[in-house]
């Protein structure tokens, strides 16, 4: 494919390309050496579960697969037990080795749902630096300045908030930037909040007498609430291993401006056609599309028919699941103890936020005890059947 095509669907949803020029010229020596560029995505194991924010990056990587590079998936069990900074307004929660390893067991096969898996290569970062001595990495904090650190602009906002920072959190940028070099990338993609650790990895790599790579960032996108990064801890994600019922009522909740950013970054679909449609058929089709690439056709087409059921012709799911409730349940436990939410925070707020129905009736109060059977519907699209 000639390059100005291979640019065309880089380009397709990118923030930034750091530089454009070298990425050009890197292509051009790609096709005059018949030699695929190394692409580089690293993903730490922090949680057990991707969700749709996480395939901004790897649709791209795909991307780069179909015109041929060759794709690197970086898990980096190494750097997940010490926490990335990027965009935190404190320390991350330190893992442990198990449960790191326990997370990262179940990425490859939910990775498999977007990449070729034949044609990638999946590489863990514990597999040099737990050979490194402590000489080798204190070494390796030769290659940035505390002054480099502290111009981060994360970094600076909890300084003025006088909050911590610890000096293993200045360690990360210097371990992802030690990825690069010991992987040659070419290119390393990332989101917008990581362009601090990939322009290291720029430097690192010249440190070590290599090209340095071209930095391509992707935007964050927005969970289901419009407003933060989709994320676990924010109760705001779409998770690629839910529910095809559950996928597709989540993205009908989303707004109609963020409908054609998760149009962008989420489909292959011309967009052109996509805003000529109505708002309501377009999130439909959206909805459809991304319950496929997860889920198959079949479940693609009967979760909009259960869909259309329920919130148009006002019927329930036909999966709803049951609770049987307990005396003295009160509503927060209900919610908690059938799974419906995930932490006691998210079912308080539900219930302050007036998302929580008892047969058609707003649950006012956290104390609330269902009197007996009936259905329980939380926000637009859960729903639960208590029964005695």
């Amino acid at each position: 494919m000639d390059i100005e095509r291979q640019l065309e669907i880089i380009k397709r949803g990118a923030v930034e390309i750091i530089s454009e020029k070298e990425l050009k010229l890197k292509l051009e020596q790609s096709i005059k050496n018949k030699k695929p560029l190394t692409i580089k995505a690293g993903f730490d194991p922090t949680a057990p579960d991707i969700h749709l924010g996480h395939t901004v990056l790897l649709r791209k990587l795909r991307q780069f697969q179909e015109l041929g590079h060759r794709v690197i998936f970086l898990i980096g069990d190494f750097t997940a037990c010490i926490g990335d900074p990027s965009g935190r307004s404190e320390l991350r929660k330190q893992l442990s080795k198990e449960e790191v390893i326990k997370n990262a067991a179940t990425y490859k096969k939910q990775v498999s749902k977007v990449l070729d898996l034949d044609k990638v290569t999946v590489v863990f970062n514990s597999e040099w630096f737990e050979k490194m001595s402590v000489l080798d990495m204190l070494r390796l904090t030769t290659h940035a300045t505390v002054a480099q650190m502290l111009a981060r602009e994360d970094f600076k906002k909890r300084l003025s908030s006088n909050e911590n920072i610890s000096l293993l959190e200045f360690m990360y940028p210097l371990l992802q930037g030690y990825d690069s070099v010991k992987l040659e990338a070419d290119l390393e993609l990332g989101g917008t909040d990581q362009i601090f650790n990939l322009l290291v990895g720029r430097d690192i790599q010249k440190d070590f007498a290599q090209a340095p790579q071209v930095v391509l960032t992707m935007p964050l996108l927005e969970g289901t609430d419009g407003i933060q990064k989709m994320s676990k801890s924010y109760g705001n994600y779409i998770g690629i291993n839910e529910s095809p019922s559950q996928v597709f009522g989540k993205i009908m909740s989303i707004s109609d401006e963020l409908m054609i950013k998760y149009y962008t970054l989420l489909t292959d679909e011309d967009l052109g056609p996509v805003k000529a449609l109505h708002p309501k058929e377009a999130k439909l089709r959206l909805a459809q599309d991304i319950v496929r690439q997860y889920h198959g056709d079949k479940a693609s087409n009967d979760a909009r028919l259960e869909f259309e059921s329920v919130f148009s012709q006002k019927e329930l799911p036909h999966d709803i699941a049951q609770y049987k409730l307990k005396k003295k349940d009160t509503i927060i436990a209900v919610l908690l103890k059938s799974g419906l939410v995930k932490s006691g925070n998210e079912a308080r707020r539900l219930v302050k936020d007036g998302a929580v129905f008892f047969e058609g009736s707003k649950v006012a109060s956290e104390d609330f005890t269902p009197p007996g059977k009936g259905v329980l519907k939380v926000g637009a699209r859960r729903f639960l059947k208590i029964i005695i």
